[in-house]
């Protein structure tokens, strides 16, 4: 297979029983184009929703994950379909940084995606058990809980502000998760928010020139870009994001190896390049830092198509909505009532994806190390410490 080459999968049409549509495979374009556009929806609602809450420009964080994409399937020469979106991780040094501007956390993503570049290369030369002998699954869980728990007290504010509409953006977003099947369930923080909007909308709670923004703005035009400044405490706050991302991209790869009955872990190097130079990219123009998307999964398990032209697809789609305004200020109009709905979950989801980390690893807290790691991530978190550098 050519780098942009893909088999026709059988007739192009349909996929028989136990079958599935392989990375180098593709239906009809038809259906491709379907696919991707399923994967888009799939993606919209965290990738909009980090530079939402962050304060970065929705239209270029949006550019910048389609880039992001197609440099991602290029560096693992398209063998492993994935779609990058806005990492959720970075919303707790970008909050935190807020203070030293947009610039300032520009550039504390930029370096992050270096030093992600790096630990890449390390990875792609000396194998996958590096990363098992420096940072084992007690450190790691413990990260990335500290992480999701040291955002508690912004959701807890934002909820405050507007409690009624934070409350039924938050009973949807459950009620979504519950009750919902297949995307509905994948999709149930985005529908919570567009209720939530609409809700706020209807009961006056929408910002004030929410509706003139709107329309003021046009429906074509050119992304908002910055340039990146180098602040040592936005830096240092946002580094500890490193195992967030590795963690996610590795597993990313393990998990479409099982899907696909493939052994990939030969690209869990180029995967975390990818990631650093699409992070590094977005960072040097003002968007938001990007990691591998398991929403997407989710969508290649439901159809067993992991052809990775379907995200040729998504990702070509992102750049063209990054060139429409007035979509980017349609995003900014949400209250914050509705984004402390959204992040009561969100935020919970990625304290617990470090216990996850725990579990899924059989972590021994009889071990005074592991148990010492856990209970100083914990009550960090839970605690909000800050710690200012420079």
């Amino acid at each position: 297979m050519s780098i942009l080459g893909w088999t026709v999968h059988g007739d192009g049409k349909k996929i028989a029983p136990g079958a599935v549509v392989a990375p180098e495979e593709r239906l009809s374009w038809g259906r491709t184009i379907g696919i991707g556009m399923q994967h888009v929806v799939a993606m919209f609602g965290a990738t909009l929703l980090v530079p939402t809450l962050t304060g970065f420009p929705v239209n270029t964080t949006l550019l910048f994950s389609g880039i992001g994409t197609i440099l991602f399937l290029l560096t693992t020469r398209n063998r492993l379909p994935s779609y990058l979106g806005s990492s959720f991780a970075f919303i707790a040094p970008l909050t935190a940084s807020q203070q030293y501007g947009i610039a300032a956390q520009a550039g504390s993503i930029l370096v992050t995606g270096l030093v992600l570049v790096a630990v890449g290369i390390v990875v792609k030369a000396a194998g996958k058990r590096v990363l098992d002998a420096v940072m084992p699954p007690a450190v790691t869980g413990a990260i990335v809980a500290l992480i999701g728990l040291n955002l508690a007290p912004n959701a807890a504010e934002n909820f405050a502000s507007q409690p009624l509409v934070a409350g039924i953006t938050l009973l949807v977003i459950l009620l979504a998760t519950v009750a919902g099947r297949g995307m509905v369930s994948r999709l149930s923080i985005l529908i919570g928010v567009v209720v939530g909007w609409v809700f706020a909308a209807l009961t006056g709670n929408l910002g004030e020139g929410a509706k003139d923004a709107i329309d003021a703005a046009p429906w074509v035009g050119l992304p908002e870009f910055h340039a990146p400044e180098f602040h040592l405490s936005a830096i240092a706050v946002a580094l500890p994001v490193l195992v967030v991302l590795i963690a996610e991209n590795v597993g990313h790869v393990k998990a479409v190896s099982e899907m696909t009955n493939r052994d990939l872990d030969d690209l869990a190097g180029d995967a975390l390049i990818a990631d650093g130079l699409a992070s590094s990219l977005a960072g040097g123009f003002g968007g938001s830092g990007t990691t591998t998307y398991a929403e997407n999964i989710g969508v290649m398990a439901a159809t067993r198509v992991y052809s990775t032209a379907a995200y040729w697809v998504a990702a070509f789609t992102a750049i063209l909505l990054a060139f429409v305004p007035k979509f980017g200020a349609l995003i900014f109009t949400i209250p914050t009532g509705v984004l402390g709905g959204a992040t009561l979950v969100l935020y919970g989801l990625i304290g617990m994806l470090g216990v996850r980390i725990w579990m899924d690893n059989e972590v021994n807290f009889n071990n005074p190390v592991n148990l010492t790691a856990a209970a100083v991530a914990l009550i960090a978190g839970i605690g909000n410490l800050t710690l200012t550098v420079g």
